[in-house]
């Protein structure tokens, strides 16, 4: 009997978790407490001056350190000089200060922080500190979750800084800003939870904006995706992203994501 509710409540908790795994932001929840997880994300963008595309590829590490908190590493690669190069790294940690937990329910909050480093030339307002711009973001997030439905908030203060050792950041583009998100995802499959190897589908939409405080420019983006979990273990997640409107200039702002994930379980306990 104790063994049967041992998983009851792990296949409640899963179920619980399986919405909050967005695509674009990131929730107030961590990943597992020792695990590994590996994940490659790519996304193929329209360029909005000239023709053609601009791929982006970043392979990524996180490491659960124990429930409250996480750590990741990221490289950045794009081809948008003389092909596919490293252009960047970043690292990002979140700690969970906050969660009321129920049987079919949580809320938990977080405070998030992260420091990027690019060497690309800085071709475009929009402050971005995973594909584009050197400097450091810190933030708090805020996620709601009941029974199978996620949302999640978030509001962050950027700076954006020189991307040495080639590239000082110009003097007439504003390098403070304003980051904020809003994000919802629902379980669609399975509609009966039985097993851990069952595969998941989960369907999200989010909103992604950014103002710079220096002059009041800002933008707002849509990002609906699909998302399937797989045995546990394996993610695979594909959106697109729209601009819905802009103030500022923005060298690629739609295109399509591809992410692939896979997470190692109890590696570090």
């Amino acid at each position: 009997m104790r063994y049967l509710s041992i998983v009851l409540l792990a296949l409640i908790s899963f179920e619980m978790n399986a919405q909050e795994l967005f695509v674009v932001t990131e929730p107030a929840s961590n990943v597992p407490a020792g695990s590994i997880g590996v994940r490659v994300g790519q996304s193929l963008m329209k360029k909005e001056i000239g023709s053609g595309s601009v791929y982006n590829l970043s392979p990524e590490v996180t490491w659960g350190i124990n429930k409250n908190l996480m750590v990741r590493g990221s490289v950045f690669s794009t081809n948008a000089t003389n092909g596919l190069k490293a252009e960047g790294a970043g690292v990002y940690a979140k700690y969970r200060f906050f969660s009321v937990d129920d049987l079919q329910s949580h809320f938990r909050m977080a405070a998030f922080g992260r420091y990027s480093w690019n060497n690309l030339p800085i071709r475009q307002e929009a402050i971005d500190l995973t594909a584009g711009n050197s400097g450091y973001e810190a933030g708090l997030v805020a996620t709601q979750l009941i029974k199978k439905v996620a949302i999640s908030s978030s509001v962050s203060y950027g700076k954006a800084t020189a991307n040495k050792p080639d590239y000082e950041f110009p003097e007439f583009l504003a390098s403070n800003v304003l980051n904020y998100t809003f994000s919802v995802g629902r379980l669609m499959h399975p509609k009966k939870y039985t097993s851990f190897k069952q595969t998941n589908i989960n369907t999200m939409l989010e909103f992604v904006g950014q103002t710079l405080t220096d002059n009041g420019k800002s933008y707002l983006d849509v990002v609906p995706s699909v998302q399937f979990i797989i045995n546990s273990q394996a993610r695979i997640d594909v959106a697109y992203k729209k601009e819905l409107y802009s103030s500022m200039l923005r060298s690629a702002p739609d295109g399509f994501y591809l992410k692939l994930e896979y997470t190692f379980f109890n590696v570090t306990k």
